[in-house]
């Protein structure tokens, strides 16, 4: 089974035409298809309301909405759909009928070596693939609205779904940049599993007295930190998709609890929406804990169910909650923060109302908080495969990571089956950096100490990934920046997939430097002007920029990706050594990027009135605008590296050496606080 590359979509209502629009973004050919001519014009229009909006708000430039277009063709009925189309998802109404008889006409109209997807949040993927004449090539996707901005997916696959088709559609939503939860086929899956609850919870509160719906909405948002409550989210979304979901989950669970509350079903049926005008008045604290609690308690003890079941792991719950609901902390990282004994006096308190069992996996850890694991570990044939799994926070490297990546290669080092290693990231990005918030709340609190032990224990691992028996490739599919390049930087070989590969040090414009040995290796690399380019400028490098420099040693097209990493595993590919020079010095930017970052740059570019062209200007205001001190220590550093090539131990411990310096100026509090807030900064130069 080849690569996903056509997709057809059945439905151009909002959730189809917003898989389809998704999938043309990344390049994908999409078919849209529907009954009626109308149907497919009316998604169309949607999807140009979209990528105008796209382009108003400069996301997308107008050449890029052109592409993303012509990707898109329409087709009326499925006996249209192109033989070669190599993935079907039916996204029509959530009606085991409907589907059904979608379902019967696909069969006759697709390749059978066509996968076909069924877009489903309720219903049993195993009752549809029974439906289906190809039950092996048959799975279940739930897609969160909006599909083309969430990023959340949830892969069912049904007993029957063989493991090609779920790695290739795994693929597929990779190559979307989607995080992807792959489950078991129970009703609700994960998020809705306990996010319909939630809501119905609310609306029982609201029966019961205890406030109204603003009043509870206001309690939500401070408890689970949130910026829309569960009445002004039913508003959003509709109430009847509320009111459907719970009753739906109720009849398939078996469970009284999650019957549509009485207010929820009069709402229904009077075709209104919740009043959220004002809040009645000050909360009794007995009515804030009760709702707090109640709210708490269904999250709680519904997460620890779907654990115990098996239908995900725990990381996975909290990730849904964090990047299908956005919420801040997931289910058990609320339980950490409310401290695990008390989790679980709340989720009791509530199983007791529903009728459940006490949640097991909350009562046997006492007071113990629970730990995450931030990295996915599979080893097959010699190969093992580590996934770096904070797509929330874009796989930034945080003092955990560090620790489960050095003890993850340390027990590969010491299995002798082990001849390759795979890095990649969940998500859009490879690895983006460091995390910023534990760099500010070292600083705040005095303890640069800290940071240096934590870019010491970054040296180890990374030091020890280069020096490694082990063949390591970087599989760099999307974002790598600062501390991710570095990272990267330290394997063998680094793939870069055409379009979506960006890499970037942006550590001078936030007041530091490259730590985790960036200002060495990019010298040994690409060069020291290509360095000077890339760390002092902070300038952005496409793939194909990056592949001229040599910070990629390939780079392919999606499809291509798998490919290139078994030519890669069976040895028929070379890794290059370091060269310290670009490998494509005669490329038209390369040679400006010599001659501009060659000697003499600093009288060139850091004094803008001395008559610059056009490309020396943009270099110039790229690094006017950075921090004084950093460019001034990366500068230095970037010269040992290029002076040290006997000897690249100096110039690493150099970098260390520097850590106390750099991070105690004003100018990197002022610029790692500006990435927390999302502003742009001005550097004092202190």
């Amino acid at each position: 089974m080849g690569p996903i590359e056509r997709v057809a979509v059945i439905g151009a209502g909002n959730m189809g035409s917003g898989i389809a629009q998704k999938s043309a973004q990344e390049g994908f050919s999409v078919q849209m298809v529907d009954k009626e001519e109308g149907f497919v014009k009316r998604g169309m229009e949607t999807i140009n309301g979209f990528l105008n909006e796209a382009i108003q708000r400069r996301i997308f430039s107008e050449n890029k909405v052109e592409r993303i277009i012509s990707n898109i063709s329409l087709g009326i009925g499925v006996d249209s759909i192109r033989k070669d189309t190599d993935l079907v998802i039916e996204a029509v109404f959530e009606d085991i009928d409907v589907k059904s008889s979608v379902l019967n006409d696909l069969a006759a109209s697709c390749n059978h070596e066509t996968i076909i997807a069924t877009n489903t949040s309720s219903l049993s993927v195993e009752d549809l693939a029974s439906l289906s004449d190809r039950p092996d090539r048959f799975i279940g996707l739930h897609f969160f609205y909006h599909p083309a901005k969430n990023r959340l997916v949830e892969i069912i696959p049904s007993s029957s779904t063989s493991s090609e088709t779920i790695q290739s559609v795994t693929q597929y939503c990779g190559a979307m940049g989607k995080v992807v939860i792959l489950c078991k086929d129970r009703p609700g899956f994960v998020v809705n599993r306990f996010f319909v609850p939630w809501l119905n919870e609310a609306c029982r509160l609201l029966d019961e007295g205890l406030g109204t719906p603003a009043e509870i909405d206001n309690v939500a948002k401070d408890c689970f930190e949130i910026g829309m409550g569960p009445f002004e989210l039913m508003n959003l979304t509709g109430p009847s998709i509320a009111l459907h979901s719970t009753d739906y989950l109720a009849s398939q669970l078996q469970v009284d609890r999650y019957k549509g509350a009485d207010s929820l079903r009069r709402l229904v049926e009077e075709g209104i929406q919740w009043d959220l005008a004002g809040v009645s008045g000050e909360l009794s604290y007995k009515n804030k804990k009760e709702i707090e609690n109640r709210l708490l308690g269904v999250v709680l003890c519904i997460s620890s169910q779907i654990v115990e079941e098996e239908i995900c792991a725990m990381e996975d719950v909290d990730r849904g909650a964090k990047v299908g609901l956005r919420w801040p902390m997931g289910p058990f990282e609320i339980a950490n923060n409310l401290g695990v004994d008390v989790a679980y006096g709340i989720a009791s308190d509530y199983a007791a109302l529903a009728g459940f069992e006490s949640p097991v996996i909350l009562s046997e850890r006492g007071s113990e908080p629970f730990e995450f694991k931030l990295i996915d570990l599979e080893v097959a044939s010699g190969v093992a495969s580590l996934t770096f799994n904070r797509p929330e926070a874009m796989n930034a490297l945080n003092e955990q990571v560090i620790t489960q990546l050095t003890d993850i290669w340390k027990g590969l080092e010491e299995d002798p089956s082990v001849h390759t290693a795979i890095l990649r990231g969940s998500g859009k990005a490879f690895v983006a950096g460091a995390d910023i918030k534990f760099f500010v709340d070292k600083i705040e609190d005095d303890k640069i100490d800290d940071i240096r032990e934590f870019t010491e224990r970054g040296h180890d691992i990374l030091n020890a990934i280069e020096s490694s028996r082990i063949n390591t490739i970087a599989v760099m599919s999307g974002l790598a920046l600062g501390g991710g390049l570095e990272l990267a930087m330290c394997c063998n070989h680094r793939i870069g997939v055409e379009g979506k590969t960006m890499l970037r040090f942006p550590e001078t414009g936030i007041g530091i430097y490259p730590g985790l040995g960036g200002t060495q290796r990019s010298v040994m690399i690409a060069g020291v002007e290509c360095a000077r380019y890339s760390i002092i400028a902070g300038n952005w490098l496409d793939s194909n920029l990056a592949f001229s420099m040599g910070y990629l040693t390939d780079v392919v097209g999606y499809s291509g990706l798998e490919k290139a990493i078994s030519n890669i595993v069976c040895g028929k590919v070379d890794h290059p050594n370091h060269k310290y020079q670009p490998r494509n010095p005669e490329d038209k930017l390369i040679k400006q990027i010599l001659e501009t970052f060659g000697d003499g740059w600093q009288n060139r570019l850091m004094d803008p009135a001395s008559g610059l062209g056009p490309f020396e200007e943009r270099q110039s205001k790229f690094i006017v605008r950075n921090a004084p001190v950093s460019i001034k220590m990366a500068s230095e550093l970037i010269d040992i590296a290029n002076q040290s090539r006997e000897d690249p131990a100096v110039g690493l411990q150099s970098e260390l050496d520097g850590l106390d310096t750099i991070f105690s100026t004003k100018d990197a509090l002022t610029g790692l606080r500006g990435v927390l807030s999302g502003k742009r900064v001005q550097f004092s130069g202190e």
